[in-house]
């Protein structure tokens, strides 16, 4: 049971912090894993590079991945584009930044979706997970950046909330074509955040800890798999209870 041996499955964003643990899990479990990034300090043979900010890179990209392996069963939309200026204060954000940061992340996954899940269609089966965040589905609490320079950017809430719902639509629109498409929640990753933010954190989530990407792929992974075929339009929440207080 549980098994995606055989696979052929695309992670965007392969080579980030999310990515990697996908990629590394997905390949000691037999599936053949392509990573799709922008940017490669070491570019292996199951490595493509792609740019979901860009419409004849994510054209291209998915030809060329056909042509290599006959299929794509499963895809992860895991990449996250953002400006350099991510992050800045509500206030301080200039409108072309906004506009700019969710063009680029929920209009890429957008173009993801819409190219892959074709192909998925000519194929007749296929699983899309989108990932998605706690601050889609809640509001933030912004007192676990007391003490930090940290924020959570507004673009972030907007681009995630609208992706639960495109999510539901896609599902339903494909889902008579045997495609599955559904989101990822995760909470708080630990990735050498200050203290004082790990602090505040770990005391308001039920669980008292921050998650790992471990804990994040073992969801994305049950989605990809053929005991998860009847589920779909679901956005699967992975926070150690941060969402249900």
């Amino acid at each position: 049971m549980f098994s995606i041996k055989g696979k052929v499955i695309v992670v965007t964003g392969g080579n980030g912090l999310l990515g990697k643990q996908m990629v590394s899990t997905f390949r000691e479990q037999g599936a053949v894993v392509i990573a799709a990034d922008i940017f490669f300090k070491e570019k292996g043979v199951d490595d493509f590079i792609v740019d979901i900010t860009d419409e004849d890179s994510v054209k291209k990209g998915i030809v060329a991945i056909v042509e290599k392996y006959n299929k794509i069963d499963g895809w992860v939309n895991n990449a996250y584009p953002r400006t350099k200026d991510w992050g800045n204060k509500f206030e301080d954000i200039p409108f072309e930044s906004w506009r700019k940061n969710v063009d680029m992340h929920l209009n890429g996954y957008f173009l993801c979706c819409q190219v892959v899940l074709e192909q998925m269609k000519v194929q007749g089966h296929g699983s899309l997970v989108n990932m998605s965040s706690i601050y889609g589905l809640v509001g933030p609490d912004f007192t676990i950046y007391e003490g930090t320079e940290m924020t959570t950017p507004a673009a972030y809430s907007a681009i995630k909330g609208g992706l639960n719902n495109f999510t539901r639509y896609l599902a339903s629109y494909y889902g008579a074509h045997q495609i599955r498409v559904n989101t990822v929640s995760p909470g708080g990753i630990f990735d050498n955040q200050p203290e004082s933010f790990v602090n505040n954190y770990n005391k308001k989530v039920p669980m008292k800890r921050m998650g790992n990407p471990k804990d994040i792929v073992s969801a994305i992974f049950y989605l990809l798999c053929d005991e998860a075929s009847y589920v779909t339009g679901h956005n699967l929440v992975v926070d150690g209870g941060w969402s249900i207080i």
